[in-house]
C-alpha cells in the first residue's frame, strides 16, 4: 500500500512539475515581451532547473493553465525548435539584455550546442566585444558571417562591429593626454543612474539627470523615486561637490524629466518620457528665472511628430538653433539627428535631419555643438563604434553648411558600453559624459565623468630662405605681432640652419613678418583659434633679393595728356602701399615714363607730375613724405629706342602702338634700406 502512495505522490509530483514548466515559460515570454528581461530571466531559468518543483509555491490560478498546451516555440528561422533549446536562447538573450555579458558568453555557448540559432555566434561575439576580449570577438563575427543562415542585418552589425574592433585595439586611438575620473558618488553619482550633465552659470555649476531618493512624483504609493529621472543641479568648490538640489516642480513631475539644455537667455530643453508609453518621449521647454523655473510645455510638431521620439535637445550658444535627437520618418533609420531653426519669436521651425554623412541607419543621439571649433559632437552605435554608443566629432563648415565624416573620438572616452552626453567648455579642456562602463545593481547604469585635458600647446617652426635661390638665410629677423594687440612684439632670429621655432597660445591670432638687409620683407598670419588638440604649425618664409635697377608697377594708366589717377591706376598704388607698409625701412624713388611723342621738355613736365601723383596718392594712405621720392624722367629712358618704333609704324602698327605703351610706364626703385 505504502508503495502505491508512493508512486501516486510522484506522478502527481511530476505532473505538477511539468505544468509548473508550462507556467513558468508563459510568465517568462510574456516578461520578456515587455522587455523586462531579469524577471523574464528568472523564469526562463526556472524552467531549466529540475529541483526547483521541491520549492515551487503553487499560484492559486496555475490549475487554470495546466492543460493548456505551449505554442510552438520557433527561431528566427521560422523553424520549430525544442523547449530545452529555445529557452537556452532565451537566457542568453535575457543576459546580454541585462548587460550582463560575463554570464552570456557561457549561456551563447550552451545555446550554440543546439544548432538552432545561428545568430548565437554574432551575439557571443558581440559579448566578446562588450568584455574588451576583441580578438576572440573579431573570431566569432567572422565565423558569423561565413554561416549560410546569417541574416544581413546582422551581417552588417558584424562587419561595423569588427572595424569597432580593430579601432579599440589600435594603440594611436588612445588619447593619453586625457585624465577621466568618475565624479563623486556620495553626492553627484548617487542613485540608480545619472547622466546628461551640462555647465550651468560659468564651469563651476552643472545641471544632471538623476534617478535617486527624493525625487518628485506623482504617487508616493505607486512610485519610487530612485527609479524615476529629475533634473538637479550641484556646485563645485574646495571641498568637491555640494548636496545635489532637485529644481522641484513645475519642471520636474511624476514622469521621468532630463536630458536638458539651457540658453544662455535662461531656457531650459529638456526630454519627458513615460515608462507606460514607449512612444511618450517629447521635448519640453521652461523659462528659468531667479533659479526657479516656469511651467514646461511640449513643442510643437517641428519637433514632437505624435507616434515617435523625440529627446536630447541641445540649443546652439548663440541661441539660433536647436539640435535634438528623433524617430521620426525621413531619417537614416534608427534615431537621427535633426536641427531647427529658433525664429524671432522663439519657435523651432524649419526641421531638417542632418543627412547621411551624420546618421547612419543605426542611432545617434546625444548631440552637442561646439561654438568655438565650429565641431559638432553626438553618440553613435553605427559608423566605427567600439562597442554600444561612441562619442564621434564631425567639423561643420558654415561657409556651405556642410559636415566632415564623422571621427570617433578614441579611448579613453569611449568604451565597450554606452558612452553620451558630451558637453564641454570653450577650450574642449574641460568637460563630462556619460557611461555605463562599470558594472552597477541594475546591469545597466549611467555615470557622469569629468575629463581633463593636458593644456593644450601650440609651437609655430619654419625656415627662411632666399626666394630666388632656395637657400636659406641666416640670421633673418622674425617679428611677432598680436592682431588683437593684447600681447607685446616678439623677436626673434633664425639659426645658422635658418630654422626658427616659437611656442604659441591658444584663441592667438598673430602676424608674422621675416627680413633681412637687401631683402624684401615676407609675411604672413597664423592663428590657433578653432584648435583644440596641442599641434605643431610650420610656416615658412621666401625672401626675395633687392635688385638694383627699377622694377615696373604694371597696370598704371592715365588719361591723355593727364596725371590724374585713374580708379585701377590706384587699386594698384593700394598694393604698393601694402607693400612699403610691410618693407617700412625702404626709402623708394617713384619713377615716371613717358612715350616718345611730344616734345622732350613737355613729356619731362608730365612725367614728373605723374610720379608726384602717386606719391600724394601714397602719402593719402599714410606712407611717411621722407620715404618717397617722385622723379620724372620723361623720354630719357625707354624701354624700346625711339628709332626703332618709328621704324615699324606702317610695317607694323599693332605693335608700333604697343611699344609705346610700354615706354609709358611708372616704376620704383630702392634709394636706401635702413
Amino acid at each position: 500500500m505504502k508503495r502505491i502512495i508512493t508512486v501516486l505522490l510522484l506522478l502527481i509530483s511530476c505532473s505538477t512539475f511539468a505544468q509548473s514548466k508550462k507556467l513558468w515559460l508563459h510568465y517568462a515570454d510574456q516578461y520578456y515581451k515587455a522587455k523586462d528581461y531579469s524577471s523574464a530571466l528568472n523564469y526562463y531559468l526556472k524552467t531549466l532547473d529540475d529541483t526547483s518543483v521541491m520549492n515551487l509555491q503553487i499560484r492559486p490560478y496555475e490549475p487554470e493553465i495546466s492543460n493548456q498546451k505551449l505554442g510552438q516555440l520557433k527561431n528566427k528561422q521560422g523553424s520549430e525548435v525544442p523547449m530545452r533549446s529555445y529557452v537556452l536562447h532565451r537566457i542568453a538573450m535575457c543576459q546580454k539584455y541585462i548587460f550582463d555579458y560575463s554570464a552570456a558568453i557561457p549561456s551563447f555557448k550552451n545555446s550554440l550546442t543546439t544548432g538552432h540559432f545561428p545568430e548565437d555566434e554574432y551575439f557571443l561575439g558581440y559579448s566578446y566585444m562588450q568584455i574588451k576580449e576583441y580578438d576572440t570577438a573579431v573570431i566569432h563575427f567572422e565565423k558569423y558571417l561565413q554561416n549560410d543562415k546569417r541574416t544581413d542585418s546582422l551581417a552588417k552589425c558584424a562587419d561595423r562591429d569588427m572595424i569597432g574592433c580593430y579601432y579599440a585595439k589600435d594603440v594611436n586611438n588612445v588619447k593619453s593626454e586625457v585624465i577621466i575620473t568618475m565624479l563623486d558618488t556620495s553626492s553627484v553619482n548617487k542613485g540608480t543612474s545619472n547622466f546628461a550633465a551640462i555647465y550651468w552659470d560659468g564651469y563651476e555649476k552643472i545641471i544632471f539627470t538623476s534617478a535617486r531618493t527624493g525625487g518628485v512624483l506623482l504617487d508616493p504609493e505607486k512610485q519610487q523615486s530612485e527609479y524615476l529621472c529629475d533634473l538637479y543641479w550641484a556646485e563645485k568648490n574646495e571641498a568637491g561637490w555640494s548636496t545635489p538640489r532637485n529644481f522641484g516642480r513645475p519642471v520636474n513631475t511624476g514622469l521621468h524629466d532630463g536630458a536638458g539644455s539651457m540658453s544662455i537667455d535662461g531656457f531650459m530643453y529638456f526630454t519627458r518620457w513615460s515608462d507606460l508609453n514607449r512612444n511618450d518621449v517629447n521635448i519640453y521647454e521652461a523659462r528659468m528665472m531667479n533659479n526657479m523655473f516656469f511651467e514646461a510645455y511640449k513643442l510643437d510638431s517641428s519637433v514632437n511628430v505624435p507616434g515617435y521620439q523625440s529627446k536630447n535637445p541641445f540649443i546652439s550658444m548663440d541661441g539660433k538653433q536647436l539640435f535634438y535627437s528623433s524617430n521620426r520618418p525621413g531619417g537614416s533609420g534608427g534615431f537621427d539627428i535633426w536641427v531647427c531653426d529658433i525664429d524671432e519669436n522663439g519657435h523651432p521651425v524649419n526641421p531638417r535631419n542632418l543627412g547621411p554623412t551624420i546618421n547612419s541607419e543605426y542611432d545617434e543621439v546625444t548631440p552637442f555643438l561646439h561654438h568655438v571649433s565650429s565641431t559638432l559632437f553626438f553618440s553613435s552605435n553605427g559608423h566605427n563604434s567600439t562597442g554600444g554608443l561612441d562619442i564621434f566629432k564631425s567639423y561643420y563648415n558654415p561657409d556651405d553648411s556642410t559636415y566632415a565624416t564623422p571621427g570617433n573620438i578614441g579611448l579613453p572616452f569611449n568604451s565597450p558600453q554606452d558612452d553620451a552626453y558630451f558637453t564641454a567648455d570653450r577650450f574642449l579642456k574641460h568637460g563630462y559624459f556619460s557611461s555605463d562602463r562599470e558594472p552597477c545593481d541594475g546591469g545597466h547604469c549611467y555615470d557622469i565623468y569629468e575629463f581633463t585635458n593636458s593644456p593644450i600647446a601650440f609651437k609655430l617652426t619654419g625656415f627662411v630662405y632666399n626666394a630666388e635661390t632656395d637657400d636659406i638665410i641666416p640670421n633673418a629677423l622674425l617679428t611677432f605681432n598680436d592682431v588683437n594687440g593684447q600681447d607685446e612684439p616678439i623677436f626673434l632670429t633664425t639659426d645658422e640652419n635658418g630654422f626658427y621655432s616659437q611656442d604659441l597660445k591658444q584663441e592667438q591670432e598673430l602676424f608674422i613678418k621675416a627680413k633681412k638687409t637687401k631683402f624684401f620683407a615676407d609675411a604672413a598670419t597664423v592663428t590657433t583659434f578653432g584648435l583644440t588638440e596641442s599641434k605643431t604649425l610650420e610656416q615658412d618664409f621666401f625672401l626675395r633679393p633687392i635688385p638694383a635697377g627699377e622694377i615696373e608697377i604694371p597696370g598704371i594708366e592715365y588719361d591723355f595728356n593727364k596725371a590724374t589717377l585713374r580708379p585701377k591706376s590706384k587699386e594698384i598704388l593700394d598694393q604698393l602701399y601694402d607693400f612699403l607698409m610691410l618693407n617700412n625701412d625702404l626709402v623708394v624713388e617713384i619713377k615716371s615714363h613717358t612715350d616718345c611723342r611730344g616734345s622732350d621738355a613737355y613729356n619731362m613736365k608730365l612725367s614728373q607730375e605723374r610720379a608726384q601723383s602717386c606719391v600724394d596718392y601714397l602719402i593719402s594712405k599714410g606712407i611717411a613724405r621722407e620715404r618717397l621720392i617722385p622723379q620724372g624722367y620723361g623720354e630719357t629712358e625707354p624701354l624700346f629706342k625711339c628709332d626703332d618704333i618709328e621704324a615699324i609704324k606702317k610695317s607694323d602698327p599693332d605693335k608700333y602702338e604697343e611699344q609705346h605703351q610700354r615706354n609709358r610706364r611708372t616704376a620704383f626703385r630702392v634709394l636706401k634700406q635702413s
